[in-house]
């Protein structure tokens, strides 16, 4: 993405945000700590941006970055074991260079895809407060503001990411049905111009147990790839 883009902006000025006090401290503290496994990477503990080109026609939406993965490597799904899940299936279906991510020199390069989060810091146990998610809230309207002219569908990961996904969309322009509709794995809901897909999230707890098999995540995304234009293995 050009560095002069709007949106290689946007996600600069993400990346020096400190709005929300709990989160600033634990994603410090985490990078400091380290864990052991990591005592040698010099830890990102910053907020971390969107990842894909600025051109995107399917963006995916996640919850937050891990503590040890996102907020050790600076990068979306980036070093850990939700990622490898994610990016494997992106390989799969053609839409990404490589099936591992790693540390965000790696060469990873995705083809339409961008990928973010309603939360950009690292939160204690992985559970934002809802006044962290609105706090952060301005940061997915301005990004969904830049990404519209060519974006056409969204995979949305979780049931908290759907719920601060939609107003996002509502106030970047979208017009989302009342009452909002309810997350469920599969669910589609055709916005303006726009559909958006919800699917169980990439995470251990779901992949270890089965609720999400790399199948049915393949499903999701192709679906929502070949809706938004982008060819698909």
């Amino acid at each position: 993405m050009d560095d002069s883009s709007p949106l290689a902006r946007l996600d600069r000025r993400v990346t020096g945000c400190r709005a929300c006090p709990r989160l600033v401290e634990w994603r410090e503290e985490v990078a400091r700590t380290k864990r052991a496994a990591f005592a040698d990477w010099t830890y990102w503990g910053r907020p971390v941006p969107g990842f894909g080109p600025a051109d995107a026609r399917l963006l995916i939406i996640g919850l937050a970055p891990a503590a040890h993965g996102g907020n050790r490597t600076g990068r979306m799904f980036t070093g850990d074991r939700s990622g490898d899940v994610l990016y494997q299936a992106l390989y799969d279906l053609g839409l990404a260079n490589r099936p591992t991510s790693v540390h965000i020199d790696d060469g990873l390069e995705l083809y339409g895809v961008r990928v973010t989060s309603p939360v950009h810091c690292a939160p204690p146990a992985n559970k934002p407060t809802p006044g962290e998610r609105d706090t952060c809230r301005p940061w997915l309207v301005q990004e969904l503001g830049l990404l519209r002219p060519t974006l056409r569908a969204a995979v949305v990961l979780g049931a908290f990411g759907w719920q601060a996904a939609l107003p996002a969309f509502t106030e970047a322009g979208w017009t989302v049905p009342r009452p909002r509709p309810a997350f469920g794995h599969g669910t589609r809901v055709a916005l303006d111009g726009l559909d958006l897909f919800g699917c169980f999230h990439v995470s251990q707890r779901n992949t270890f147990t089965g609720k999400l098999t790399p199948e049915m995540l393949r499903e999701v995304l192709g679906t929502a790839a070949r809706t938004a234009g982008l060819p698909v293995s």
